[in-house]
């Protein structure tokens, strides 16, 4: 493992609790430092992520754990990302964890907690944004410097509308904010109408062909994208593991992941450990999505479904 610096910090200079950094190496540990001294916060202690669960335990008060992962760090790494998956609600910390893209399945497979950002090859204005949501989650408003008034300032706002359109999901498909999901509406009466795959495909590669004459962000629309690529893994019986259901999305991972966590929570999708793989899950569709979807195309016809 890379030797890294531990720096601990006087509390007595600030009431605001601090951000614990734990980092797979000192360049991890350097990014993370960079963005949490940018949001205006204060960096409590910054250590290596063997010693991050000991070190968490330890803490009596924190705005928020901050884990940046460069590389794969095994059963180190897995051990950390399960103690802050099953007990950081306990403490009311927030926590970010930042990674790179090589590292979706196993870091997504132990971390499926709505309390915990999950950030993958992330812009800085991202990472400020997860930062601000954790440390909320602590009930702590950061100061997040002058960072809206750089470059950043339009990024922060897409950010921001984003996260507005995940909430008018959930408000859509949610009978109130103590009610269990709602079940998907199905069609009245008969079987669940045949569908192939090939028909699927075709939508699938007639939506990404409008890439080619209009420029991509105006056909984000991941849900259903993360949806389409679902029906036809199920159709094939091929298995999606989240890493490729994310490529699917067509939309930067931070954003594919937020959805899917969005939708895994109104009971549409589905994770699937795998088998033989305690590093990776599977995505799948409910039982209700899979007959509704069936049902959609039978309804409107392939043109239509595009």
């Amino acid at each position: 493992m890379d030797a890294i610096h531990t720096e601990l910090h006087d509390l007595s200079y600030s009431d605001k609790p601090p951000v614990l950094i734990g980092a797979s190496s000192e360049a991890a540990m350097r990014r993370a430092a960079q963005t949490i001294e940018a949001a205006g916060c204060r960096i409590g202690d910054r250590v290596p992520i063997g010693s991050a669960r000991e070190r968490i335990e330890r803490q009596i008060a924190a705005s928020a754990i901050w884990l940046e992962l460069d590389r794969d760090c095994g059963a180190e790494m897995d051990e950390v990302l399960d103690f802050i998956a099953s007990d950081l609600a306990g403490r009311q910390f927030g926590a970010v964890v930042a990674a790179t893209a090589e590292l979706i399945d196993p870091v997504a497979a132990r971390i499926d907690d709505s309390a915990v950002e999950l950030i993958i090859e992330a812009d800085e204005a991202e990472r400020v944004s997860a930062l601000a949501v954790a440390t909320a989650r602590a009930g702590i408003q950061p100061r997040l410097s002058d960072i809206a008034s750089d470059q950043n300032a339009e990024r922060l706002r897409q950010l921001s509308d984003e996260v507005g359109r995940i909430a008018a999901t959930l408000a859509r498909l949610s009978t109130g904010p103590a009610a269990p999901a709602r079940r998907i509406e199905q069609a009245a009466g008969g079987d669940v109408p045949n569908l192939s795959v090939e028909t699927v495909r075709a939508v699938i590669r007639a939506r990404r062909l409008r890439t080619r004459y209009f420029p991509e962000h105006l056909f984000a629309d991941p849900a259903w994208d993360m949806l389409l690529d679902l029906l036809q893994a199920e159709i094939a019986q091929l298995r999606v593991p989240v890493s490729s259901l994310c490529i699917a999305a067509a939309v930067p991972a931070t954003t594919a992941l937020r959805w899917l966590k969005t939708l895994v929570q109104e009971g549409i999708f589905v994770r699937r450990a795998d088998p033989h793989d305690g590093r990776r899950v599977f995505v799948e569709l409910a039982p209700d999505a899979s007959r509704a979807l069936r049902r959609y195309f039978a309804e409107v016809g392939t043109p239509a479904a595009v």
